[in-house]
């Protein structure tokens, strides 16, 4: 079981890291990250755009990115409800007007500005932005393989969609559903999950996701195979029994050494003798036996020939 944060959780705190940090990347995280879970409140003449997040790391984060790049009133607080998580709230007063205009944030348009996704670090500076509003993953630990970006806009959904295909070097194809008042965006194939983790330049968890993924599938392999000898075994036991009955009848009722074959006779005794050898073990020994070849195939062929002749003298 994991110990400490959820796989999201981690993921999400990989994404606060300083060495991720860069001037275009750290804008773009900050618009996707504004667009998705700012609202604007005005009060006293003055436009205030308000963010939070439950997660310290993250609001850390915003908090201290808004105050690098933008000369504003920037406050960080936190709401403690005992009923519930602490909530972490990120107040911009003076100047969030010039924030929410240099950052390209549209909170009634869908579209996402080309200003803030002209390259792949742009891309993945912005998808970054998104998770940590929104996004959540699945442990790998689970065989339920899901990411997903729970949005308040389908059109700006289909956009986030256009950046997927934009990055480079990737095949990632989200899907889209409703779910209440939300449309999901979401990831449902591992190696896609993988390489959006490597997308948003969260490789610490890629590599536990990898990992634990490729561990866990190799165990499943591993129960096939052990399935598979089990099952493999139980049926030459069951194979085996019958014979062994029909054999024990044929000698009650005419005797072994009475059967016209002599390779027959053989194969009789060299299965009452060895009750769990598997057909290609008995062609073995009755090679080894008859100093001449016998395959597996002539070995089915002699049992079929004595279960006639079991069913013969049964009538």
């Amino acid at each position: 079981m994991r110990k400490g944060p959820s796989f999201s959780q981690a993921v999400k705190e990989e994404l606060c890291l300083e060495e991720l940090s860069s001037p275009v990347r750290d804008k773009s995280l900050l618009s996707a990250f504004i667009r998705i879970n700012g609202s604007l409140v005005f009060r006293d003449k003055i436009t205030y755009l308000v963010l939070s997040s439950e997660n310290a790391k993250i609001a850390k984060l915003i908090y201290s990115k808004i105050k690098e790049y933008f000369d504003c009133d920037v406050k960080l607080s936190f709401i403690n409800n005992f009923k519930k998580k602490t909530s972490f709230v990120i107040t911009i007063g003076e100047g969030s007007e010039k924030v929410i205009e240099e950052l390209e944030v549209s909170f009634l348009e869908g579209k996402i500005s080309k200003n803030l996704v002209k390259n792949d670090e742009m891309i993945s500076g912005y998808l970054a932005g998104a998770f940590l509003a929104c996004g959540s993953i699945n442990s790998p630990l689970t065989s339920n393989y899901h990411m997903e970006l729970a949005l308040n806009s389908e059109n700006y959904a289909k956009w986030l969609i256009h950046l997927f295909n934009r990055y480079s070097g990737t095949s990632i194809e989200p899907k889209l559903i409703q779910r209440r008042d939300k449309t999901v965006l979401y990831i449902k194939k591992s190696q896609q999950i993988a390489d959006f983790l490597a997308l948003i330049g969260a490789t610490g968890s890629l590599m536990e996701f990898e990992n634990i993924r490729i561990e866990r599938d190799f165990k499943n392999s591993e129960n096939r195979l052990e399935n598979s000898d089990l099952a493999n075994m139980k049926k030459i036991f069951e194979t085996a029994q019958k014979q062994i009955k029909e054999i024990k009848f044929i000698d009650e009722k005419l005797g072994i050494k009475n059967i016209q074959s002599s390779k027959q006779q053989a194969l009789c005794h060299l299965r009452l003798n060895n009750e769990t050898a598997s057909m290609q073990e008995l062609a073995n020994l009755l090679s080894e036996q008859l100093k001449t070849p016998i395959t597996k195939s002539n070995v089915n062929h002699l049992f079929r020939s004595l279960h006639e002749l079991y069913v013969r003298l049964s009538s």
